[in-house]
Order: C-alpha cells, then sequence, then structure tokens
C-alpha cells in the first residue's frame, strides 16, 4: 500500500500556473523602446575630440621658442639704436609682431619711434627708418659742462631745457631758456670735477647761440623726466 500526504494527480495543471492567465506582472504597462539619438552622441564625441586636439595645440605651440631682439638700454626716441642696446632673448611663438634676432644688423640701422627701456621685447612698430629729430632743421651741438651744469644720472636719449645762464658781472642780463626741449645726442666720460662732453640736438636756429653760450661756460641742462 502507498502512503502519501499528496493528494493523487490526475495531470492536469492548476489554473493559478497556466500560462497565459492574468497575473500581477502581466498587468504592468507596457514599456516604449529606448529612443536612440545618434546625432546627439556623435556631436559629443567631435567635441571632446576637438578639444582633446586644441589643447594638445596649444600644448605644442608653447614649446615652441624663438629667437627676438629684447632691449637691454635706454634708447630715447629719435635715437639710432646701437648694437649694445640689444640681446638675444627666448620667447614663445606666440604671433607677437617681434623682431627675430636675425634682423639685428638691419635694427642697428634704424631710429627708435618711442623711448625704448631695458627689458622691452622689440616690436616693428617701435622702429622708424628715419628720424625727426636728426632731419633738415636741426643740429647737434658739442657741450663741455663742468660739474653742476647738468644733472647726476643724466643719460643719452633724455630730453632737456637748454638754458642761458649769465656769467657774474654780465649787469642786468637775466637767465632763459634757450631750447625748451632738446635730445642728448650722446655723452662722453665725465671728467675729475664731475663735468663731461655732452652732445644735444636743438634746432639749427639756435644753434650758433647755444653754441656760443656753451664756450663762455653759461649754459645748463635740466632734464625733463617723462617727456622721453
Amino acid at each position: 500500500m502507498r502512503i502519501s500526504d499528496k493528494p493523487a494527480s490526475d495531470g492536469r495543471v492548476p489554473a493559478n500556473e497556466r500560462p497565459g492567465l492574468s497575473g500581477p506582472a502581466s498587468r504592468g504597462l507596457p514599456v516604449p523602446p529606448r529612443e536612440r539619438k545618434p546625432a546627439l552622441a556623435a556631436l559629443a564625441v567631435l567635441l571632446i575630440l576637438g578639444g582633446a586636439l586644441a589643447t594638445t595645440l596649444l600644448v605644442l605651440r608653447s614649446g615652441d621658442r624663438v629667437s627676438a631682439v629684447g632691449v637691454v638700454q635706454r634708447v630715447g626716441a629719435g635715437q639710432l639704436i646701437p648694437a649694445s642696446a640689444m640681446k638675444e632673448v627666448e620667447i614663445a611663438d606666440t604671433g607677437i609682431d617681434y623682431v627675430p634676432w636675425r634682423y639685428r644688423g638691419e635694427v642697428e640701422k634704424t631710429y627708435a619711434a618711442v623711448t625704448l627701456l631695458p627689458g622691452t621685447l622689440l616690436t616693428n612698430p617701435m622702429l622708424t627708418r628715419s628720424s625727426g629729430e636728426l632731419g633738415p632743421g636741426k643740429a647737434i651741438v658739442g657741450l663741455s659742462l663742468r660739474a653742476g651744469q647738468a644733472p647726476v644720472g643724466m643719460g643719452k636719449g633724455d630730453v632737456v631745457q637748454v638754458i642761458y645762464v649769465p656769467a657774474s658781472g654780465k649787469g642786468s642780463a637775466e637767465q632763459r631758456v634757450l631750447a625748451p626741449a632738446a635730445r642728448v645726442h650722446s655723452i662722453g666720460a665725465p671728467g675729475r670735477s664731475g663735468g663731461g662732453l655732452v652732445s644735444i640736438v636743438v634746432d639749427a636756429s639756435i644753434s650758433p647761440a647755444v653754441a656760443a653760450y656753451a664756450s663762455s661756460g653759461e649754459i645748463a641742462l635740466a632734464v625733463l623726466p617723462g617727456a622721453g
């Protein structure tokens, strides 16, 4: 005799297990297929690639070094640029209108269009082929100055006032400005007394008077700071 707790089965499947019948899983709303946007995905990829390429180019470009002309000593506007005022500097090629070092020989034949200060990177707008200060109507006058007739530290290219200072015993003669703005063209080695030889550029119309007063020691120079 067979003993079992399970009821005898007649081979039929229970109704709650039959396929196709309604149930919690079968009553859910249908899920629509996920919409794909290939155009947006492609655009995102292009943006990423473009940014990476731009970054790479900037890094590579920053590594490109070129030789340019740097200024190491002050050159006044209108002055011929000497070789001693230039040095080679290495800079990044960033599109600045710099003057390449290989053209330094040509620079020596040009004049400063503006006052050049030490530490400046020379660019083409700073140069000019002619100097209005040494052109027609101008004259270079040499002065032999004594101590006290020019300020200490006066340099080549400075703008100065040329002042007539009458010697003692000249009666009613008064001092006056002969040239309100003259350019120091060159400076010689100072003498033991602190004076020295100085050449200045003045209008040709007053050069005879300046030379005459300078020969008698009645000329003084006053530097005009910032007149560069």
